[in-house]
């Protein structure tokens, strides 16, 4: 097994979450969670980015970047990173990585995705 599949997989059960309970968190369904625990699927990094909020740590720890599950703690101090968090249910989407402008062909992908998720969460 991948590093990613075995710390979602450990991760899932330190929260106590059932691999039914994750999907339901990430609007996905149990196959698909146990598809990516046993390495049968990769997951997308937008995939990831929703696993790893739902097990509050990080996309870099899923993926064996960082060995600190921990997210970096926001003390308030002004730091000089203007980076803002981003809520996936918000309706504004960024379209841009880093300053670089996506292709149109990348945000019409993104946007597809999107839609689904939201018709598949009703």
């Amino acid at each position: 097994m991948s590093v990613t599949s075995e710390r979602i997989k450990s991760s899932r059960q330190q929260k106590k979450l059932t691999q039914q309970g994750l999907a339901d968190i990430i609007n996905s369904s149990r196959g698909s969670v146990a598809k990516i625990e046993t390495d049968v699927f990769t997951p997308s990094y937008a995939m990831l980015t929703l696993i790893a909020d739902a097990l509050d740590t990080t996309v870099e720890y899923l993926q064996g970047k960082t060995d600190s599950p921990l997210k970096t703690p926001h003390n308030g101090s002004d730091d000089g990173d203007d980076k803002k968090h981003v809520d996936l249910a918000d309706d504004e989407l960024i379209m841009s990585f880093e300053g670089k402008e996506l292709s149109e062909d990348y945000k019409q992908a993104i946007i597809a995705m999107l839609k689904t998720m939201r018709e598949g969460k009703q």
